[in-house]
C-alpha cells in the first residue's frame, strides 16, 4: 500500500505563479469621480497548479486562483475570491487528442476569445489538424451599452458556443480558418437606451488567418474576422437602427521572445487592431477592447527574463470606440502596463 501510494504522489506535480501587475489608463475612457482623465489597476495574482498523470495516455489539471486588489473600493479587503478557474482532463481517443472540463479557451489566436470555458475540444491530426470544440462560455465579461451610456461596461453571461477550426503548418507558414457561434449572450442587457435583450444575443463569426516565421526570431501574422451578430433571428444593425461595422482584421509582429527557463532571453511585439461589433466577445489583448463594441488601435511591448522563473512584461496600448466614432464622438484609452511573473 506505502508503495502504491508513493507512486500515485510521484504522479501528482504542484506548481505556481504569482503575477504582480501595474497599470495605468488614460483617456476619455477612464474618467474618476473627479472628473480626471486617468485611473490605474494594482494587483498581485496568484495561481496553484496541480498536474495528475492518470495513465499513459490520459492526465489531469486543476488550478486555483486568487487576485489580491491594492487599489480601488475592493483594495485590501480581504473578501477576493479563491475559485477553481482550471479542472480538466487531457488525452486521446482513438487518433484524436481530447481536451474535456474547465480550461482557457483560444479561438482565433485570441482575436475572439481568450478566456475560461466549460467545454470540450477535439482535434485530427498533425500538419493538417481538424478542431471542434463546444461549451459554456464565461460568465461575467464586459459589455457596453450602445447608448446615451456608450462605453458604460457591466457584466453579461457568456452563454454557449459550438465551432471548428481547420489549420495547416506549412514549414514557415501557418493558416487557419475557422468558425465560432455563440448563443445566447448577454442575456438582460441593454443595446441602447429602450432596448433589452432578455433572452441573449447569438454571433457566428468566421475567420481566416495566418503567420509566418522568417528566420526563428522574426514573426509575422495576420487575421481577417467576419461577425453576425442577431437578436430574435434578426440582425442586431436592424434591431438598433445603425449600420455598424461588423468585419476586422489584426496584423502582429514579434521578435523573439522571454523565456523563463532562460535568464536574459527578451522579445519584443507590436499589434494593430481594428475589430468591429460582433467579432470578437473576450479578446486576448490588455488594451480596451470597449467591451465587445469594436475598438481600433495598437500595442507595443518587451519581455525580459530578468532570472530563471522571473519574467517581466512592459507595454504601451492606445486604442479608441469604433462605435463612438460613427456617433461623432471620440472615447479614447492609452494604458502602459508592467507586471512580473515568478513561476515555481
Amino acid at each position: 500500500r506505502v508503495a502504491n501510494l508513493e507512486k500515485k504522489a510521484d504522479n501528482v506535480k504542484v506548481t505556481g505563479e504569482l503575477r504582480y501587475k501595474y497599470m495605468s489608463k488614460q483617456g476619455d475612457a477612464n474618467v474618476d469621480k473627479d472628473g480626471n482623465h486617468n485611473s490605474f489597476e494594482n494587483d498581485l495574482r496568484s495561481r496553484i497548479w496541480v498536474t495528475g498523470q492518470i495513465n499513459d495516455d490520459w492526465s489531469y489539471t486543476g488550478m486555483i486562483e486568487n487576485t489580491q486588489d491594492f487599489y480601488g473600493e475592493s483594495a485590501n479587503k480581504g473578501d477576493e475570491d479563491t475559485s477553481f478557474q482550471r479542472a480538466y482532463v487531457e488525452g486521446k481517443i482513438g487518433g484524436m487528442d481530447v481536451t474535456a472540463g474547465r480550461y482557457n479557451a483560444f479561438f482565433a489566436n485570441g482575436n475572439i476569445y481568450d478566456a475560461r470555458v466549460d467545454g470540450v475540444e477535439v482535434s485530427y491530426g498533425s500538419k493538417v489538424k481538424v478542431t471542434g470544440f463546444a461549451g459554456k462560455a464565461a460568465d461575467g465579461l464586459a459589455f457596453s451599452d450602445f447608448g446615451a451610456g456608450l462605453g458604460t461596461e457591466f457584466d453579461f453571461e457568456g452563454g454557449n458556443y459550438a465551432g471548428a477550426e481547420l489549420s495547416a503548418n506549412l514549414n514557415k507558414l501557418n493558416v487557419a480558418g475557422g468558425y465560432v457561434n455563440f448563443k445566447d449572450i448577454a442575456k438582460g442587457s441593454v443595446l441602447n437606451d429602450t432596448t433589452v435583450v432578455p433572452e441573449g444575443i447569438d454571433d457566428a463569426i468566421w475567420y481566416v488567418g495566418a503567420d509566418y516565421n522568417f528566420d526563428g526570431n522574426v514573426a509575422l501574422s495576420a487575421m481577417y474576422l467576419k461577425g453576425d451578430a442577431s437578436y430574435n433571428d434578426v440582425d442586431v444593425d436592424k434591431v438598433l437602427d445603425y449600420d455598424y461595422d461588423n468585419d476586422g482584421w489584426t496584423v502582429g509582429l514579434t521578435y523573439k521572445g522571454a523565456e523563463a527557463s532562460e535568464a536574459g532571453s527578451w522579445g519584443l511585439f507590436a499589434n494593430y487592431y481594428d475589430q468591429g461589433f460582433g467579432t470578437y466577445l473576450a479578446h486576448t489583448t490588455d488594451a480596451n477592447t470597449f467591451a465587445g463594441t469594436g475598438f481600433k488601435g495598437y500595442g507595443v511591448g518587451a519581455n525580459y527574463t530578468f532570472a530563471k522563473n522571473i519574467v517581466g512584461t512592459v507595454a504601451y496600448y492606445d486604442t479608441e470606440s469604433k462605435v463612438a466614432k460613427d456617433f461623432g464622438e471620440k472615447i479614447a484609452d492609452q494604458r502602459v502596463w508592467a507586471d512580473v511573473t515568478f513561476t515555481f
